[in-house]
């Protein structure tokens, strides 16, 4: 582990999700973590990932020094090499022959000179940010409703709403300090829930009523309820003249496209008393927060979902005040600081727009750059398109990992290949690093420095507790010294992160009279040792009051004052499916994973609930595919492929298959779900399609399976497919082939690096195939077992002597082979709660021994007291035990 900066322990923030909780990390040995109880979004709570933040700051993996064309470059060479190649491609093609695409794990102050640099002095405005795969459709549908984007509410709505919508939002893995928040406030006070989603995820597990509507169906949804609030008589009239206009023409076309509850029903896929109950409990309810993330957000129609939300709140008048409020949570812990700055192509800086005329002049007269972009950019999608065809010749690609988790990502991936020049900066190395010309390395969490904003506008700081390794650098520095090569040192002079973040606050209030709410004007200011001491709070900030909700009086960042009603209808999916792809594809997140893994995967307990990649498949459409629990799957779209192992569940819909989002080529062979997205995107927001793709599935005729647990860090080649887990020690690696059980042995040998220290089995028939390798200590190294299909032995003794690294007795050597325990080793099964690791074998001798529920597990065990994003899992086997008697 990188040295520590000092003992003392630090205040920061957590850099997972958008919900931006306070961490307080101590360094040692090991780095302890914990949440700051001081911090207002999270009161002391962390989740699984947040509490695993201390296993995931060692330097195995880090990228430590600058690379020219795969060798150790200097600085000064690195950057020059940089500086140079952007300012020839901008002499021979053009500023739009040049393009950054950037990330929320930056900090504003590094999104903030990378959005300068490129707009301002480059004069392009082809700079955009993975957040475009986030919230994009959130920001075009606040700005067409609200002439700003704005989220309303805060985290306090919460705690004081009676009915709680979550739509496109599995909040109890995705954000789980808010729905353990959520829950607190259902116990305390009797908070309704209803969870709009079409999986019946761990989210829908503790809800009042849970609509499985169909894949894309919102509007509908929405538009019936907005029909539905005019004919019980909700609508309030006096707000909608006041504050508001439009409403006639959405209304119109609302009653026209969901004439009826039966209607919406049968469009939707659900029973009409529940769509009756849901409209009715809106009606009558007037704390109402409706919550959507990535399920409403990740859509061809996404924008227009947002404003069928919106316009149900308008309506009623429940916008701005407590309880009450269309309550967008962001993925990222940045991505709110992104859109603050400007990170997204078609947006100016400080909530300013290319479309106004006016904005272009005042941000150009601020910055000094009379060269500044004048028109959009190209946004993510459309961005790599241009690097495919070679419109754009010089990419810089700062915290991301295109190369897997955009859509169409084959086609990304022969872009970045094609590309005349590719730069990327990272914490390590990933799968579009491998296309990196020239390679940079940079500040990871716990060497950041710099301000977040979450998703109720609160701003936090990330301090740093460890010093950077190596040659590393923060991403604003090295993006202030490329500016300065190339001729605009005097606009990128800052002395460090405060310096950057008082210009930030200082364009916020720049000529902003109030037409803008986004308003830092009273920290333009600030000390650098004030913001070293910086307290969390909301925007605006013009004055030394903390804000809260914004909206609730009424007036809006618009000409008139007025939100705006937007007409929405229902439209058909961007795809539908057919003979040739007869299920439809959904994508999202686990609960202790993050983006593709570059941070989480290398825990063990964070991959020991699921570690390795798997397709969620409904009984019939397992049944009609001829698939069976754990078997090894084929999946394409008209884009790409993948593999990945069936699990059944009735979860799923029928005509429905959820893969997760997370495994990429350091993980897996080929498992990851961007090869198989559609790039087909929303036409406001320019946000793909994320959630619906037709899908073929095929069952793969794997002949051996083979294990292979090991100290070392491989990415195996030759094999039909490979996944990998991290564990105590090491890893484990699952293998499968098609060949015959010999062939598959002759691959999988060459995997063992120790072969002088081999012992080996293989039976006469060749069907089967062990081996063993101890290092010069006498303990185990590596293990590998090759089988047919169905019959490898079990591996938690193997794994255990993996993590012990203890010397082996001959009484261990002898049954090496068979890999089972010479004398019974308890198991804990696999993990299910990742905060405290206890094992689903743990919790079955648990409710065996008479613990009949969740409060009963935790005062016994611990699980579900944390984050509780494990409590869904724990009462399944709570009933599973009870219906066993």
């Amino acid at each position: 582990m990188n040295a520590a900066v000092g003992s003392a322990e630090a205040s920061t923030t957590c850099p997972y999700c958008g919900v931006g909780c306070g961490v307080l990390a101590k360094p040692g040995n090991e780095v302890s973590v914990r949440g700051d109880p001081d911090h207002p979004a999270n009161h002391g709570r962390l989740c699984s990932k947040g509490s695993a933040l201390g296993e995931t700051l060692n330097l195995d993996g880090r990228l430590l020094h600058p690379e020219i064309a795969g060798r150790r470059a200097d600085w000064d060479t690195a950057l020059d090499t940089v500086a140079g190649r952007f300012q020839q491609t901008i002499a021979e093609h053009g500023p739009d022959s040049v393009a950054f695409y950037i990330s929320g794990q930056l900090l504003t102050e590094d999104y903030y000179v990378a959005n300068k640099l490129m707009k301002g002095f480059i004069g392009s405005a082809n700079i955009d940010t993975n957040s475009r795969l986030c919230m994009a459709s959130s920001v075009a549908g606040h700005r067409r409703a609200f002439g700003e984007d704005i989220v309303p509410g805060v985290y306090e709505d919460f705690d004081e709403a009676d009915l709680i919508v979550l739509t496109g939002s599995n909040a109890a893995w995705c954000h789980p300090i808010l729905y353990q928040r959520l829950l607190a406030a259902r116990k305390a006070r009797g908070t309704r829930i209803v969870v709009i989603d079409p999986r019946r995820t761990a989210t829908a597990d503790e809800c009042d009523l849970h609509l499985a509507l169909a894949p894309g169906a919102d509007v509908l949804l929405f538009n019936g309820l907005l029909a539905h609030l005019a004919r019980a008589g909700a609508l309030d009239r006096h707000y909608i003249a006041e504050s508001t206009t439009g409403l006639d023409q959405a209304l119109a076309l609302a009653a026209a496209n969901a004439p009826s509850v039966e209607h919406v029903a049968q469009g939707c896929g659900l029973a009409p008393a529940d769509v009756r109950f849901f409209f009715e409990l809106f009606s009558v309810t007037e704390r109402v927060v409706t919550v959507y993330s990535q399920g409403v957000n990740q859509s061809a129609h996404g924008t227009d979902k947002v404003n069928a939300i919106i316009n149900c709140h308008l309506a009623t008048g429940r916008i701005g005040r407590p309880g009450m409020g269309p309550f967008s949570v962001t993925g990222q812990p940045n991505a709110m600081g992104g859109r603050e700055v400007g990170g997204l192509a078609n947006q100016l800086a400080a909530h300013m727009h290319f479309d106004n005329g006016a904005d272009v002049d005042r941000v150009a007269r601020f910055w000094n750059a009379p060269e500044i972009a004048t028109r959009a950019g190209l946004k993510a999608v459309d961005m790599f398109r241009a690097v495919g065809d070679r419109r754009i010749k010089a990419l810089w690609i700062m915290g991301t990992n295109p190369a897997v988790s955009m859509p169409d990502a084959g086609r990304v991936r022969a872009a970045l290949k094609a590309c005349d020049f590719v730069v990327v900066s990272d914490v390590t190395r990933t799968d579009t690093t491998r296309f990196a010309d020239v390679l940079l390395p940079v500040a990871a969490w716990g060497e950041k420095d710099g301000m977040v904003t979450n998703s109720e506008r609160r701003l936090s700081r990330q301090r740093p507790f460890l010093v950077m390794p190596g040659e590393v650098r923060p991403d604003w520095r090295i993006i202030c010294d490329v500016a300065a090569r190339m001729g605009f040192g005097n606009a990128f002079g800052f002395a460090g992160p405060a310096a950057i973040f008082r210009e930030h606050a200082a364009l916020s209030a720049f000529e902003n009279k109030g037409e803008r709410l986004f308003d830092l004007g009273a920290l333009a200011d600030i000390p650098d040792a004030d913001y070293e001491t910086f307290e969390p709070r909301r925007w605006p900030a013009r004055d030394e009051r903390k804000a809260g909700r914004l909206l609730g009086d009424g007036r809006f960042p618009t000409p008139d004052g007025r939100a705006r009603f937007i007409a929405v209808r229902q439209e058909g999916v961007a795809l539908a499916v057919s003979a040739a792809h007869p299920l439809m594809l959904n994508t999202g997140r686990l609960r202790d994973q993050w983006h593709t893994m570059t941070r989480t995967g290398a825990v063990p307990r964070l991959m020991a609930n699921a570690p390795e990649p798997m397709l969620d498949l409904n009984p019939l459409d397992a049944e009609a595919h001829g698939l069976a629990e754990g078997d090894l799957a084929h999946l394409s779209t008209r884009y790409g492929s993948a593999r990945a192992r069936v699990r059944i569940t009735d979860a799923q819909r029928p005509g429905q298959a959820f893969l997760p989002m997370h495994w990429s080529g350091h993980f897996a062979a080929n498992a990851g779900a961007g090869a198989l997205a559609t790039p087909i995107t929303d036409p406001h927001s320019g946000q793909p399609e994320l959630k619906n793709v037709p899908l073929r599935i095929v069952r793969e005729e794997i002949a051996w399976a083979g294990v292979l647990i090991t100290r070392r860090n491989l990415r195996p080649t030759g094999f039909v497919h490979w996944s990998r887990s991290a564990v105590t020690g090491g890893w484990v690696y699952e293998l499968a082939g098609t060949e015959t059980p010999d062939q598959g042995i002759l691959l999988a040998r060459g995997l063992l690096a120790t072969p002088d220290r081999l012992v080996e089995y293989r039976d006469r028939k060749g069907l089967t195939y062990r081996a063993a390798a101890v290092d010069e200590n006498g303990a185990l190294a590596e293990a590998l077992m090759v089988a047919p299909k169905g019959q490898l032995p079990a591996r938690d003794w193997l794994l255990s002597l993996l993590g012990s690294r203890a010397q082996l007795t001959l009484t261990d050597r002898q049954a090496l082979l068979s890999g089972r325990a010479p004398a019974a080793v308890p198991s804990a099964g696999r993990i299910v709660c990742s905060c405290f690791n206890v094992g689903v074998n743990q919790l079955a001798d648990a409710v065996s021994a008479g613990c009949r529920s969740l409060e009963a597990i935790g005062r016994e065990l611990g699980a579900g007291t944390n984050c509780g994003s494990c409590r869904s899992e724990i009462r399944t086997i709570i009933g599973a035990g009870l219906a066993a008697g």
